[in-house]
């Protein structure tokens, strides 16, 4: 396995509702949203099966960072080789599901 982190600042939205959020809709990835206090940051933890894939996913999770601009949240996502369309529509589905809103 190979593990992957990304840190982002800047984002302006922060979960106020529910502390934990997961997102399992296919068998190859697992996705959790949690709220915590981390200067407004964004921290994204990859453990991934594929390896040598970090600039992809690096663009997959800045691309949700943009759309999203989640701040004070931890995301874990548990990756056994999930295509990049499948991570982005399962990490919306995660942000949507602790959001309570659509990007």
């Amino acid at each position: 396995m190979e593990t992957l982190r990304f840190n982002f600042n800047g984002g302006q939205r922060r979960i106020i509702g529910a502390r934990l959020v997961g997102v399992v809709g296919s068998g190859n990835l697992e996705i959790l949203i949690e709220r915590q206090p981390l200067d407004g940051a964004c921290a994204i933890e990859i453990s991934t099966a594929a390896h040598g894939f970090g600039p992809i996913w690096e663009a997959v999770v800045r691309d949700f960072h943009q759309r999203w601009q989640l701040a004070d949240v931890r995301v874990s996502i548990n990756d056994m080789g999930a295509t990049p369309a499948v991570v982005s529509l399962r990490l919306d589905q995660a942000a949507e599901s602790i959001t309570g809103e659509a990007s």
